[in-house]
């Protein structure tokens, strides 16, 4: 039997209310401007949450814009994927929570951790779902609310991140439209390059742990951002191949939206003009999990994406983690 064809059917986004400057980094005495972070990254500003914003409420907001782009409702959900690396709680998932509040009651819900991937790896779960023959339609979450796990204080890290939740509702079609390759990679031996190594079950949290910022994000900027650029030109490649195109083929290209220099450098490698990749982290930063969806419901309702479009996607994120996949909307 023909695997079915995984179809992006509707994309949704949302954002906190609160917008943060660069120029704001200097009310909480941190020593940059906005020409040195704009210098090496592209971002000009990100959202934060406030208080009463969790990561359920985000992405159940993008949730709903998905699924009526899709013409989708709670009861016809299959299965809800969340990507995060930011959970409200570290038990139960997230999703349980996402699919109590939209009433998906039919759906089975459970968090992929695949940080900056997520979202990429969730949509590749799913398609995996819909070859068993059981799931018809489901809810693909990426959503972070970093702003709550990174050092305010760390100058390093607290430039980079912003919150936000980007879904997709994939349904199960016959017809040539959906995930063409997909690619998906992990290398466990560099893990410590980008991690929050305190407060899980090996060493949980303490108030020493909590003095010494040992629950927050770190990251080695220089080797994550070489090993970046290295997997994402190589997931780039595989992605291609798996589809049998070659970079003329490609519309548009949706990378991971970490940093300037690394979506320049990824174009650059897979031979695709800057016109053709879309960028949107001077808007948010970088959002892991919810940057790729984010930028694909920019795309979409931008007017960038059309019928037969084929687009490419590439992710890398901690673990390390990385993928590419290509899709024909």
């Amino acid at each position: 039997m023909k695997r079915p064809y995984a179809m992006i059917a509707g994309t949704g986004h949302a954002v906190p209310k609160r917008v943060f400057m660069n120029s704001d980094f200097a009310s909480i005495g941190i020593d940059t401007t906005d020409e040195w972070i704009f210098d090496r990254t592209g971002i000009r500003q990100r959202y934060i949450a406030g208080a009463g914003e969790t990561l359920t409420s985000i992405s159940v907001e993008a949730a709903h814009q998905a699924m009526e782009a899709a013409g989708v409702t709670a009861a016809e959900l299959d299965a809800i994927v969340l990507g995060t690396a930011s959970p409200d709680r570290l038990l139960p998932a997230t999703a349980v929570e996402v699919q109590a509040a939209l009433g998906a009651t039919r759906a089975v819900a459970f968090d992929v951790d695949a940080a900056c991937s997520g979202w990429l790896f969730g949509t590749q779960v799913a398609e995996g779902l819909m070859a068993t023959g059981n799931y018809e339609t489901i809810l693909v979450i990426g959503a972070e609310l970093l702003s709550r796990i990174i050092n305010w204080k760390d100058r390093n890290t607290c430039v980079l991140f912003g919150d936000g939740a980007g879904a997709t509702v994939m349904r199960k079609s016959t017809r040539q439209r959906g995930i063409l390759s997909a690619y998906m990679r992990s290398d466990g031996t560099l893990a410590d390059l980008l991690q929050r190594e305190k407060g899980g079950s090996r060493e949980p949290i303490t108030a020493e742990i909590i003095e010494e910022g040992g629950h927050y994000l770190s990251m080695a900027g220089r080797e994550v951002f070489k090993n970046a650029v290295r997997s994402m030109a190589d997931a780039a490649d595989r992605a291609l191949d798996g589809a049998k195109l070659s970079a003329s083929d490609v519309d548009l290209l949706i990378p991971h939206q970490a940093n300037i220099r690394i979506i320049e450098a990824t174009a650059k490698h897979a031979n695709i003009p800057m016109e053709k990749v879309f960028v949107n982290v001077g808007t948010y930063g970088n959002t892991s999990a919810a940057s790729i969806p984010i930028a694909l419901n920019e795309a979409v309702r931008s007017g960038r994406i059309k019928d037969g479009s084929i687009v490419m996607f590439v992710a890398f994120g901690a673990g390390f983690t990385w993928g590419s996949m290509v899709v024909r909307f």
